[in-house]
Parts: structure tokens; sequence; C-alpha cells
């Protein structure tokens, strides 16, 4: 089929063998590429009831049919696995220049299989797989790490490594990518460390046949005039998405002090206006993007000057700052920069640190630590990624955590993984999206808080909320499968989507096929989490979001978050028995 190469890899890392496979168009008809194509193959190859950590359970790298042509944003790649987090369906996707170089070796997917005898780089290219040793970075940095493994790969080629955390196989350890850039949710660094996979660079430049690159042109233009007239293309420009530290603090859906608040009263100091007047801010998009949110930071003054990285981003802010109730930015980016040098993902390594303060304050560990203290944060985040200590306990994730301290009614998190910075008690609609979500609470999946900050719908309505979230949900899954970024959520709507497929692959698909195509997609993935043990049962939220309001006020009942689960599995059934 157009826009593909219908060819897996197969990588053997106990044999230390690859081989090549096709994959059928039928596949492709039916999943499209990216997250379709990934969910298809874990469903479909994945052991039932692996552990995240045998050697039997795969780990799947894919890119979609978009993936190296002139359209804008698709400058991504995703992973799926078990994870380790949540014992379900985990998949994560990232920006930067990887993806392309992915597709460029000739294939639409790669699949781990085993572990490999010691610590491994896998350099892949056009012509195959290379198995090199990797123990000189034992132990080591990310960044140290993806700079060597690039000084033994081809020129030209880019990569993805771990830091000690995913060797140590933490629950929240990451995947890093240009330094800054993060496969972060649901711990899949922790998969590739217990492989024995410190890193893989990829080299390619082939390039698939697409249907019609005409259209593509003419929809190119389509998506520039829409951002050139739309001002989120400015905001985003601008200010990046701290832009919405701002935002949340005025909706009152801002989570502070381990979610016992709403509002911030030192939020400024966290926000994207404090950033461009502290911090020497440029421009760092990823390929083929106009939006440009990401931004390279340099820390002015104070103990940090000199420091840059890429970001942060709101969801580090929120975590790191917000729930640790940090006051100053520069000390979240003091932060973000050490969890990226270990490779831990920064918004459960904020939830786990806030939820040690209150640990603290209820008698349950002695570790000390209090709010606004991000000394002694780095410090636990060093015994995280050692595993020693209290480390110990928060390494195995949240839900260990809580049940070894006896705070299980207290702990944030749905499935085992920690929600992100919209308070659903505000944003009720945000309260659907955390609960069904495959791979624990998240906002990516659906990105509904756009549509319940932005005024598209009441955040305290309950009626029919649950149709219009399936409508961003359905629209994020096939972003994902082609693979784009979430961002341009306002620029592909559903003609778009048609034509991109078309100009694409050929299809030619109107609203209802896509949505169809989408609803599969979903199903299989709650499919996979319904036979490893997360049944409907887990589609909910922690107690504190029913019993304890912020102290705003704000309420979400139990009730209300019923009725709109209901409404939704009500819509996503009966297209499931449509097809």
């Amino acid at each position: 089929m157009k826009g593909f190469f219908n060819r897996l890899l197969n990588i053997d890392l106990t044999y230390r063998s690859y081989q090549y496979e096709s994959i059928p168009d039928s596949v492709f008809e039916g999943f499209l590429g990216g997250k379709g194509l990934g969910t298809y193959l874990l469903y479909h190859r994945n052991p039932v009831g692996v552990d995240p950590f045998a050697p039997e359970n795969l780990f799947i790298i894919h890119v979609g049919p978009a993936t190296g042509s002139r359209i804008w944003s698709q400058s991504r790649f995703g992973v799926v696995s078990k994870s380790p987090a949540t014992g379900g369906y985990g998949e994560s996707y990232c920006g930067g220049t990887l993806a392309p170089k992915i597709k460029g070796c000739g294939v639409d997917a790669v699949l781990l299989s085993g572990k490999a005898d010691r610590l491994t780089f896998l350099i892949i290219t056009e012509q195959g797989v290379t198995f090199q040793d990797a123990s000189p970075m034992a132990g080591k940095e990310t960044y140290e790490t993806e700079e060597y493994l690039l000084s033994l790969s081809p020129p030209g080629a880019k990569a993805m490594v771990i830091g000690p955390a995913g060797e140590n196989r933490v629950i929240c350890a990451c995947i890093k990518h240009d330094k800054y850039r993060s496969l972060g949710r649901g711990g899949l660094g922790a998969v590739l460390g217990s492989k024995n996979i410190k890193g893989i660079s990829f080299n390619g430049s082939q390039k698939p046949e697409w249907e019609d690159d005409g259209l593509l042109l003419e929809l190119n233009r389509r998506v520039a005039q829409k951002g050139n007239q739309s001002p989120v293309t400015k905001n985003y420009q601008n200010y990046g998405t701290p832009m919405q530290v701002a935002a949340t603090n005025q909706a009152r859906c801002f989570p502070n002090h381990y979610w016992k608040s709403g509002y911030f009263d030192k939020w400024e100091n966290l926000s994207a206006e404090y950033m461009r007047t502290h911090f020497d801010i440029t421009h760092h998009p990823c390929p083929n993007c106009f939006l440009k949110c990401t931004r390279a930071s340099r820390v002015k003054h104070g103990r940090h000057a000199g420091l840059t990285i890429d970001g942060p981003e709101f969801e580090t802010i929120y975590a790191l700052g917000g729930l640790n109730a940090l006051e100053s930015l520069e000390e979240v980016v003091y932060l973000n920069d050490l969890c990226d040098r270990l490779g831990i993902d920064t918004m459960t390594a904020g939830n786990l640190s806030a939820f040690t303060i209150e640990a603290v304050k209820a008698g349950k560990t002695d570790f000390p630590i209090d709010y606004n203290q991000p000394d002694r944060m780095a410090d636990l985040f060093h015994l995280i990624a050692r595993r020693e200590g209290v480390g110990e306990i928060l390494a195995r994730g949240i839900r260990y955590a809580a049940r070894e301290w006896g705070l299980e009614d207290f702990a944030i998190h749905v499935k085992g993984l920690e929600p992100a910075g919209f308070d659903p008690r505000v944003l009720k609609g945000m309260g659907l999206a955390y609960a069904v979500s495959v791979r624990g609470a998240c906002h990516l999946r659906g990105t509904f808080y756009k549509a319940e900050l932005s005024g598209q719908i009441d955040p305290s309505q309950i009626e029919g909320k649950a149709k219009l979230f399936i409508d961003y949900e359905d629209r994020a899954a096939l972003l994902d499968s082609m693979i784009l970024c979430r961002f341009f959520r306002d620029f592909f709507l559903w003609d778009e989507l048609s034509m991109l497929i078309k100009g694409t692959t050929g299809m030619d698909l109107d609203k209802e096929r896509l949505e169809r195509i989408a609803n599969r997609i979903t199903q299989l993935a709650r499919s996979y989490n319904l036979r490893e043990g997360l049944g409907p049962e887990t589609d909910t939220l922690p107690p504190r979001f029913f019993q304890e309001p912020t102290q705003e006020g704000a309420v979400l009942r139990e009730e209300e978050l019923q009725y709109m689960l209901k409404e939704y599995n009500a819509i996503r059934s009966s297209r499931e028995k449509g097809e």
C-alpha cells in the first residue's frame, strides 16, 4: 500500500539475529500505521499475561504513513509495549529528528523480543542491524550515552537512549532522544533496560511512494492557511505549553500541594511570562512545524545561571513545580535537567516526590522533605534512579508505595499512572479522559482540556460531554496512527484527515469510515487491557477526587463520572457493533 513499506523488522535480542517480515495491506486498511499498527501487533503477538520485564514482552517502535513526507508536524514516532507502571497497554510518542531516520530504514515498525546477554546498543541502517557492546556506558546518564552511541553510528544517524533509571528498571524510567525529548510515560525505558538495551540508533534515507503529492501539497497549504489565521499559532510560538500555567490557575484547575488546591498563589513565578523575561529563549522546533512550541531556555540568574534545556513544558512545571509548591521556575529547570539525565519521567517524578512529602507528614516515612525544597527533591530522584533507601519503594511506582505506606485512598493515579496538570474536579471531562485512557490517567489521548478551557463546552457540564470527548479521542487516535503532532488538532479536522489518508495511502475514507477505524483501534487497546486484567472496574478515578473538594470548593461526584462513562461506553459499543 502507498505510504508504507509493508515491512516489519523483527530483532531477536537473545540470539542477536534479525529478519524482515511482510505486513499485508489488510492490516493497514483496518488499522493504518503508527498507533494502529503498534496496537495490532501488541494485541496479536504479545503473550497473554506476560510480565513487562520478561524477555517475551515485545517492545515495538512504529512510524506512520505520513512520516518522512512533506506534511506539517509529521516528525514523530511512537513505541508500544506492556507497561510496567500499569500492567496493561503502554504507549508513548516523541518528536524531534528521529522519525524519518526510522522510516528511512525501509520499515514501518521494529519489533524487539528476547533479552541481550549484556548491555547492548542496536545500530539500525538500511542494510540491517549491528549489535554493539554498550558496557562503557553502564550506569551513565542519557546525554553522555546518546553522544557516545552516535559516535559509533554512521554520520547523520539519530538515537534513543535510556539512563540509569532504565537500566535499574525504575517504573517511571523514560527514553530520551535529541537530549531533551522524551518517550516519557508508562515506564517504557524500564522495558528497554530489562532487555539490556542501552540505546538504539537509526540511519536511513528511503522513502515510500505516496499516492498523491499534489493533494498533500494542497493539504499543506490549507493547514498553513488555518495556522496563519489562528491565534493558537501565535500563542504556541510566543509562549509554548507554559501558557497553560496562567490558564489553569485562572480556571482554578492547576494542581498543587499534591492535589489539594487548584490555584497556586506563586503561579506567576512558574508562568510563560516569567520565562520570557528571566530566561534567554530560542525556538527549537521539530522539523516540518510552524507552531514552534519547543524552546531552548537558558537560565540568566541565580545558582543555576547558564543551565540550558529544551523546556520546561507545562506538564513538567505542574508536576515538579505546582505539586511540590516550588516557587522558582529556575528550580523546575534544574530538576527537569536532572530527570532528563537520569532518564526519569518528570510527571511521575513530581507526583512521587509530592506524595512522599504527604507520607512524611502522615508519619509513614522519615525521609526529610517538605514543600518548596528542590534540593531534597533532587536527592530523592537520585535515590529513585539508584533504587536506594526510600527510592527503592518509589522506584516500584505509586501503587506499590501507597500500599507500603498505607495511603492507598490518598494516592492519585488511574491504573497506576498519575494524571496530568488539569484537575478533574473542575474540568469534569478530563475526569472521563483520565478514567477511560488505556495507558492510565492521560491528557493526550484526547486533549479534552482544550475543549473545556476554550469554552467549547462548559467544564461543569455532564450531558453530552462523552460524545464530544469521543470526537476528540477519535481524531487523536488517527493523528497517532499517521503520526502527527497532537497540537495540530485544530488544523487537521475530519476533512483534512481524509485528505491526508487519501494523499498518502490512496484510501478514500469519509468521516464515518474514519470513525470506524479510530473506534477499532481504541477498542482493541481496551481489549488488550481487559485480557491483562484491567477490566471496566479500573475505568475510574482516585477516591480523593470524589471525597475531597479542592481548597477552592470544586467537586466531582462519582455519579457524574458514572453518567459520562455510561454514555461513553454506549457510543463505543454501538459503533463496534455497527462494523
